[in-house]
C-alpha cells in the first residue's frame, strides 16, 4: 500500500532571540556564531509553555490542510527530545488536547532523527493495513534544556514544531524507500546526562549541569557529513532513482557548513534544498517538518516531485526518506 502526505504544518514560538541577544549573557558575537552555523535567530517558548504546546498548534494546522477530523485519526506519534513528562507520552498530551478520541498516542526518542524515524513508522502502519490516519510530529523546547553558559552550544538550538498526516496515496506517489541506522558507540557524543536512571535528578547533578545538553561539535560534524552522503546514495538507489532524478532535498536544520557539504557531495545544486536554520536554528526533532512546511506553502514543491528528507541525530542515528510528492499545493 502507498502511503504518503496529505497534509502538514508547523508552529514556532513568536520570541525570537538573535545573536546579539545571545551576546548579552555569554561570551560570543554575532559575527562568530554565522560564520561557524549561519544562525542569525531562534524561536524560544515562553516558560510555561510545554512541547505539547507547539506540538498541538502544528498539528490542528496538518489536519486542516488534510481536511480530516481530529476524531478521525487512528494513531498519533510525537519525535522529540524534550517530553512534557517522562510520562504520560507528549502524544497523549496531545491527543487530549485536539479531541482525537479513537487515536493510540506513543512518543519515540532519537533526538534530530525523530521526525523522519515518526514518518517511517507510521508508514508502516499504514502500510500494513492496521491504520489508515496517521499524525506525526516533531516537536522541542530544546531551550528548556540548553545551559546558557556553553556558548558551544547554547548558539545553537531553538524551539519549534513540525506535524503532517500520513494516509493511503495513489500507487507510485508517496513514501518510495527508507533507511534507519544508529551507531550506539558513539551515543555520548550527544547526550543530555542527567534525568534518566543512570543519573536520576539530585541536587548534585542540577549543580554540576547535568541535564543540559552536552555536544562534541567536530564528532558530530564529521559524523553528519558522512552519513548524510552514504544513505542518500543507498536509499535514493532503494527507490530505483539515480542523483540526478532528485528534485529537491529536505535535510536536517543543524548547520550551515552541513548542509553545503552534503549538497556538494551529491552534487546538487542550492536550489534543490530550503535552508530555514539562518531565523530558527536547530530544532532537533521539528526542523525537518517545519522546512517541509515552508517549502511546500512557498511552492518549492510541487506533485510529482522526487524528494529527500534526511536527518541525523543523538544516538548517534540517522533517518532518510525518498517519497513521490503526492499532494497539490493549498495554502492555509
Amino acid at each position: 500500500m502507498s502511503v504518503g502526505i496529505t497534509g502538514i504544518g508547523s508552529y514556532v514560538p513568536e520570541n525570537v532571540m538573535t545573536n546579539d541577544d545571545l551576546a548579552k549573557i555569554v561570551d560570543t558575537n554575532h559575527e562568530w556564531i554565522v560564520s561557524r552555523t549561519g544562525i542569525e535567530e531562534r524561536r524560544i517558548a515562553d516558560k510555561d509553555q510545554p512541547t505539547s504546546d507547539l506540538a498541538t498548534k502544528a498539528s490542528l494546522k496538518a489536519l486542516e490542510d488534510a481536511s480530516i477530523a481530529p476524531e478521525d485519526l487512528d494513531l498519533i506519534i510525537v519525535a522529540t527530545a524534550t517530553p512534557d513528562y517522562i510520562f504520560p507520552s507528549t502524544a497523549a498530551m496531545v491527543q487530549k488536547d485536539i479531541g482525537a478520541t479513537k487515536a493510540a498516542a506513543f512518543d519515540i526518542s532519537v533526538g534530530c532523527s525523530g521526525f523522519v524515524y515518526g514518518l517511517v513508522t507510521g508508514a508502516n502502519f499504514i502500510s500494513s493495513g492496521m491504520y489508515k490516519k496517521v499524525l506525526v510530529i516533531g516537536a522541542e523546547t530544546l531551550s528548556k534544556i540548553v545551559d546558557w553558559e556553553d556558548r558551544n552550544t547554547c548558539v545553537l538550538f531553538g524551539d519549534g514544531a513540525g506535524a503532517c498526516i500520513l494516509e493511503p496515496c495513489d500507487e507510485s506517489f508517496g513514501i518510495l524507500s527508507s533507511e534507519l541506522g544508529s551507531d550506539g558507540v558513539k551515543g555520548d557524543v550527544l547526550i543530555v546526562p542527567g534525568g534518566g536512571s543512570k543519573n536520576p535528578a539530585t541536587e548534585e547533578t542540577v549543580k554540576n549541569k547535568l541535564h543540559a545538553i552536552r555536544m562534541d561539535g567536530k564528532e558530530v560534524f564529521k559524523f553528519a557529513v558522512r552519513v548524510m552522503e552514504q544513505s542518500s546514495m543507498r536509499v535514493l538507489e532503494s527507490a530505483g532513482l539515480s542523483k540526478e532524478e532528485l528534485d529537491f532535498m529536505i535535510s536536517h536544520q543543524a548547520n550551515s557548513r552541513i548542509i553545503d557539504a552534503a549538497m556538494k557531495k551529491l552534487g546538487l545544486s542550492k536550489d534543490k534544498t530550503h535552508v530555514n536554520l539562518t531565523k530558527y536554528g536547530n530544532t532537533s526533532a521539528a526542523s525537518v517538518p517545519v522546512a517541509l512546511d515552508e517549502a511546500v506553502k512557498s511552492e518549492l514543491i510541487k506533485k510529482g516531485d522526487n524528494l529527500l528528507l534526511i536527518a541525523f541525530g543523538a544516538g548517534l542515528s540517522w533517518a532518510s526518506v525518498v517519497l513521490k510528492w503526492n499532494k497539490e499545493v493549498r495554502n492555509v
